[in-house]
């Protein structure tokens, strides 16, 4: 009996320190106390940590806004936001709110493993970046063109395989092939294959599934992340193990790398057309090792694969998806790929650049990812020294605050009838500079300010240079009238299946 107590007597003084903490923090607070939300939230983190799980906090999140308001409490110190003001305060230019604990959930315990996302120091997160801006850059896309190309003409070949054998297939599923075969490439120089047999290569995508599901959920429990690391890391089909797979991958990329450049010193001066991530940053470090390294090398392409591919594969399945619900839509954007093919001005691999002078087309990805953005979760993050006002509100030093993607793209206040895909909303827009500025300024699908998505604009590019080829070449049915989504972090789609037919016309 005695040694019962013994057991259970530090559990039950453990609870009932966290129990008495977490009743000072939700009742005593006199800024916060009257901040609305569900209940239980007032006191752990469980009621949030259950609404993630079921895969679909997206809309939740939403409809927690529309009943109380623009500030939500969503767990003791955590606080979901919705005004437009307080999105330049959090995630501004120069912004000192600095990522949460959540995003340990996503980080490796040994530090030189770690993301270049997972990374919460300000100061670290911008020297690191340093290294990278140039390869994601705006002005580097060209130099990328040929990788995308070449798996875009072998997408549209699986395409045309199943449109002249008639048979239903996952269009969500090959457009995560895709991306990740031009992420390889671009990253690697080499593809994964992914789109050669339409299966998980060496359980990549398996992998960055199971990081999803264990990073999203341990972030919500952070000072659990290391212990439950190690321990799970033991078994095959736990997150961790799916982390520990991506980086023994892109270690044995950069091995076999260097081990080409020493037996082939010719190899790393090929034409800057063609040259991959890894190559340049090779020819980087060996300039100067003291400023890009070994740890840089992982760093960027753990990054590329654990997002690079999620991010675009969402993306192109929104704008998919919406196309084929709004057919008058789908006609205009036809329209405009005709009339800009019959000026000369759309090739048969449409390039970035024609592309970027479609307005309409332009309109109808923006508006597609509005309506249906890749992350489904606030991006939390703490409120600095000195505290902040917001939203009428005073948080103080150390409170967590988020604004979720969805929540800000579905504000009626900014986007009007906003469940309602109208990519002319933001053709109109142009002729009202201050409606489009404050458009834009809730427009947040792959973050704001200085974390703003790196791989932003080659996701672009994969989807500008993709999008009109199928649409001119295709036409596509939807095999079910609404899909099914789940988010862990990305809202993917679970069922996308349509049939193609090849259009007379290509």
């Amino acid at each position: 009996m005695y040694l019962l107590v013994l057991l259970i007597l530090p559990f039950i003084l453990y609870t009932a320190t966290r129990l008495a903490r977490l009743i000072r923090t939700a009742l005593v607070n006199p800024y916060l106390l009257a901040i609305p939300g569900p209940f239980l939230a007032r006191f752990t983190r469980l009621w949030y940590f259950s609404h993630v799980r079921k895969g679909h906090f997206e809309w939740d999140n939403i409809n927690l806004h529309a009943r109380y308001g623009p500030v939500v409490r969503l767990a003791p110190n955590h606080y979901s936001i919705s005004d437009r003001a307080a999105v330049k305060t959090i995630y501004g230019p120069g912004s000192q709110f600095a990522k949460s604990a959540w995003y340990d959930g996503w980080s490796h315990p040994d530090p030189n493993k770690t993301s270049l996302f997972a990374d919460r120091n300000i100061k670290r997160h911008a020297e690191a970046k340093k290294r990278y801006s140039s390869l994601y850059s705006m002005t580097s896309l060209i130099h990328y063109e040929d990788f995308v190309d070449r798996c875009a003409d072998i997408f549209t070949q699986r395409v045309a395989e199943f449109a002249r054998q008639g048979e239903s297939f996952n269009l969500g599923h090959w457009f995560q092939c895709y991306a990740f075969d031009v992420i390889g490439d671009i990253t690697f120089g080499q593809r994964f294959g992914f789109l050669d047999q339409g299966q998980d290569m060496e359980g990549a995508i398996n992998a960055v599934e199971k990081v999803m599901n264990f990073s999203t959920l341990v972030g919500i429990y952070p000072e659990w992340r290391s212990i439950l690391y190690h321990t799970l890391g033991r078994f095959n089909l736990s997150g961790p193990s799916g982390r520990s797979l991506i980086i023994r991958y892109v270690e044995d990329k950069i091995q076999k790398f260097n081990s080409r450049v020493k037996s082939s010193p010719e190899t790393g001066q090929g034409a800057l057309q063609t040259q991959a991530f890894l190559e340049k940053m090779v020819l980087a470090r060996d300039k100067d090792p003291n400023k890009v390294g070994d740890r840089h090398l992982l760093m960027m392409g753990v990054s590329n694969l654990t997002a690079g591919s999620d991010t675009t594969s969402v993306s192109l399945s929104s704008i998919m998806y919406e196309l084929l619900r709004n057919p008058t839509v789908l006609r205009r954007l036809r329209q405009e790929i005709s009339e800009f093919t019959e000026q000369g001005r759309c090739s048969t691999r449409v390039t970035f650049k024609e592309s970027q002078e479609m307005p309409y087309l332009q309109a109808v990805m923006k508006e597609a990812i509005r309506m249906h953005s890749a992350t489904g979760l606030p991006l939390w993050r703490v409120v600095p020294a000195g505290g902040a006002e917001i939203s009428g509100h005073f948080f103080p030093e150390g409170t967590v605050l988020g604004i979720n993607t969805w929540v800000a793209h579905y504000d009626e206040r900014v986007f009007p009838d906003a469940k309602a895909f109208r990519p002319e909303r933001w053709i109109e827009a142009e002729s009202n500079p201050e409606t489009l500025k404050v458009m834009n300024e809730m427009y947040m699908p792959f973050g704001l300010g200085s974390r703003t998505c790196i791989g932003k604009h080659i996701s672009i590019l994969e989807m500008s240079k993709l999008i009109p080829r199928i649409v001119r070449d295709f036409d596509f049915e939807l095999e079910n009238e609404a899909w099914t989504t789940r988010n862990t972090w990305f809202v993917k789609s679970t069922e996308f299946v349509v049939k193609a037919e090849l259009r007379k016309s290509s």
